[in-house]
């Protein structure tokens, strides 16, 4: 079986990071979490970690990216940029939950992941993943919940949780107490395109795959904007 090399991305929050993987192994990976927009700094991303993989998008054999829960804008940003690069050569795509995909970062452990994004209003996007022997069982579906209602049920769990994603901060304050919650280090804290493209392995071996133009955002809110439309239509009524 050809060794499939696989273009990731992800920038579904404040970070974006982009990863090149071929076989299962990372090849490259960039990662920024700075104050600029994901339309300044996406595409130089993946212009420098294809330089640094020694390709060019030309030798990429698929693209996967990560099509939410997340910023409305961000989630776009990805899907249009992952679109715009695959098109030309119609390159097979995997939509990636980005919530799973932070699961993948810890196939070494044997542990209940809770991946947590913060979707304000007190509440956090999330999912529950337990991961043994390399492998991924997701335990829900991708969820918006409150953080009370997240913090009871995390309260019934007596394996060893981590915590990670841009929500995890705002989720500690509330779990200081639990003692079999751990956080985890600062370079496995984030989304990232690297579990991206570990997850998106197995998918593309197996075909499991879409076109440029079925890719799609996942939300799990309507945007505020639409939010407040609808709010303001049901006034008049």
């Amino acid at each position: 079986m050809k060794a499939l090399k696989i273009l990731s991305i992800e920038c579904s929050a404040s970070p974006a990071s982009v990863a090149v993987i071929e076989n299962g192994k990372i090849i490259a990976s960039s990662f920024v979490n700075v104050k600029l927009t994901h339309s300044q700094t996406l595409l130089p991303m993946v212009e420098s970690t294809l330089k640094s993989s020694m390709l060019s998008i030309n030798d990429i054999d698929g693209i996967s990216v990560s099509v939410g829960p997340g910023s409305f804008t961000g989630i776009r940003i990805g899907i249009s940029i992952a679109k715009g690069l695959a098109t030309p050569r119609n390159l097979p795509c995997v939509p990636i939950s980005t919530l799973e995909a932070m699961a993948y970062m810890f196939l070494s452990e044997d542990i209940t992941v809770c991946a947590v994004m913060d979707a304000r209003c007190n509440q956090l996007y999330n999912a529950l993943f337990k991961v043994k022997d390399g492998k991924v069982v997701r335990l829900c579906q991708d969820r918006a919940i409150l953080i009370d209602e997240l913090k009871t049920e995390l309260q019934s769990i007596h394996d060893n949780i981590v915590i990670c994603g841009d929500g995890s901060d705002v989720l500690q304050e509330h779990i200081r107490d639990f003692k079999n919650i751990k956080m985890p280090s600062e370079n496995l804290k984030y989304q990232s395109a690297v579990g991206v493209g570990i997850m998106s392995c197995n998918l593309f071996n197996k075909n499991n795959v879409i076109s440029p133009a079925e890719l799609m955002p996942v939300y799990l809110r309507l945007p505020q904007a639409e939010r407040e439309l609808k709010a303001n239509n049901e006034k008049k009524v």
